[in-house]
């Protein structure tokens, strides 16, 4: 009780102290400037910046910079991709323009939705449990979409600490009035899935998503698979794409406020509240398998730690404990099992085997990410042509308010009533994941069509002597799990149905 009134003590200091402090100086001049060149857009540059007016006037000024190389799709997704620019942050004397504020609302504020999920949990091939939450409307009653439909899949990854956010219902809800099939990953122990087994997931192995996916594949073998991950689950998501590379069965990914230097923002990455608040909420979802817990790891080690290493620490890197969480069996008690942790789980250690488009949507005054110049790998996104960065000068963590929803909150005068103006619209990074899906598949199809049209003139110019027939496979575009004959020894799934 005393470390809830406490934390609570915590939040209040900081939504009145901190954000008023920050905008005092001056709304403009907090977020730092990255320091490099911003080319025009359009330009074969590898960054374009795309201009937005702010304050409603003929005044334009730059609020989103599309970071990327320079290719044939950049140029499509310049081209096609409206909302990359149309973006106007809030700004002046309101609670949507401080960054903390609205990082917190997203994360913390219910959300008044009308979308059910129905739960499938998934017996993995260790006898553990995962649990897909496929997102449905509240009008559904038992209803499970047939295995034939062609409706794409969007696959949505949490944070790693397993909090359902607003932000995330907010997600199912922008993915089901486009057409699409969510379905949220909790991973072992999260949002209440049971822990069957002595082993949690580490931060960056992708070994349990990969089986959910292959069940996915099995379940709607028709759709195509997007995924979309959320603060540090982008972890997982770049983890399980760049291990599984052009066998990742997904067709587009995005990453909305991404935490790319993982070890760093455990170590010294977030301020000592929120570090403290984070861990906090981690104990208190692992205090109920305590008991269980104590047979392989020093569990009052685990429970008197107060920062996100401490935790990470205790969990997979203890020095004499009995069994590996992780599952492997060296490297536990090590003087370097925390080093040797990270360059088994960094997000960002195949990267150069991702062979998806991958875009990420990040700002620049982000209070949960840290600085910009020292957390995003700008050279990454310059070099390699998968993957995109739409960095803004505002918005938060995971927030990325507006304009109208301003001056949609000015008018009802509260933060409820501007929830339900919220629930009638949709956030601009969720809009900027549905074009980039759309524009993406459109230019895969449109090169898979060209390339058609390139066989079948090559075809025919080579039979001048009599026909000609030449057999070109399908399979670079419809790929079947190895193992989709053996998907009922390998996932005993149990529905139940939760809010």
């Amino acid at each position: 009780m005393l470390e809830w009134l406490v934390a609570f003590c915590v939040v209040i200091l900081a939504l009145f102290i901190w954000p008023g402090t920050k905008y005092l100086l001056g709304p403009i001049a907090f977020p730092q400037r990255l320091g490099v060149s911003q080319l025009a857009a359009g330009s074969d540059g590898a960054r374009s910046a795309c201009a937005e007016g702010a304050d409603g006037t003929g005044k334009k000024t730059r609020t989103v910079s599309l970071i990327c190389n320079p290719s044939a799709l950049a140029k499509y997704l310049q081209k096609h991709c409206r909302t990359f620019g149309c973006y106007s942050p809030c700004g002046g004397w309101t609670w949507r323009a401080s960054a903390f504020l609205q990082s917190a609302y997203e994360a913390c504020w219910p959300c008044d939705s009308s979308v059910q999920f129905v739960r499938d949990n998934l017996q993995l091939s260790d006898d553990g449990l995962v649990s897909l939450d496929w997102a449905v409307p509240s009008y559904h009653r038992r209803r499970r979409t047939s295995s034939h439909s062609t409706s794409p899949v969007l696959l949505i990854i949490p944070n790693s600490f397993g909090k359902i956010t607003r932000n995330v219902v907010k997600l199912c809800e922008s993915a089901l009035s486009h057409g699409y099939l969510p379905a949220v990953f909790n991973r072992r122990s999260h949002n209440s899935t049971p822990l069957t087994t002595l082993k949690l997931q580490q931060f960056g192995d992708p070994s349990d998503l990969r089986e959910a996916v292959r069940y996915i594949r099995y379940r709607q073998p028709a759709g195509r698979l997007y995924a979309v991950s959320e603060s540090s689950g982008s972890g997982l998501l770049l983890s399980y794409l760049g291990e599984c590379g052009s066998s990742s069965y997904v067709t587009a990914a995005v990453c909305l406020s991404p935490v790319f230097r993982c070890q760093s923002w455990f170590e010294s990455g977030l301020c000592w509240p929120l570090q403290w608040a984070l861990a906090l909420y981690q104990k208190i979802c692992l205090s109920r398998y305590r008991t269980a817990l104590g047979d392989i790891m020093h569990t009052d080690t685990l429970f008197s730690s107060c920062s996100l290493r401490g935790v990470e620490e205790a969990l997979f890197c203890q020095s004499g404990c009995v069994g590996s969480t992780s599952g492997t069996s060296s490297g536990c008690g090590a003087s370097g099992a925390w080093d040797a942790y990270w360059e088994r789980n960094e997000p960002l250690r195949d990267v150069d085997e991702v062979a998806i488009p991958v875009l990420s949507v990040c700002a620049k005054d982000d209070p949960v990410r840290g600085d910009a110049q020292s957390s995003l790998p700008l050279e990454l996104f310059e070099t390699n042509p998968h993957f995109f960065l739409l960095l803004t000068d505002r918005g938060g963590h995971c927030g990325f308010s507006t304009q109208s929803d301003r001056s949609a909150g000015s008018a009802a005068g509260s933060v409820v009533a501007t929830s339900t103006v919220d629930n009638r619209g949709t956030n601009w990074s969720h809009k900027v994941m549905l074009e980039f899906f759309r524009a993406t598949t459109d230019f895969f199809n449109a090169e898979e069509r060209a390339k058609q049209f390139a066989a079948r003139r090559r075809g025919l110019g080579g039979a001048a002597g009599g026909w000609a027939f030449r057999y070109r496979s399908g399979s670079t575009c419809k790929r079947v799990p190895a193992c989709s004959h053996n998907i009922h020894a390998i996932y005993n799934w149990q529905r139940s149905y939760t809010r």
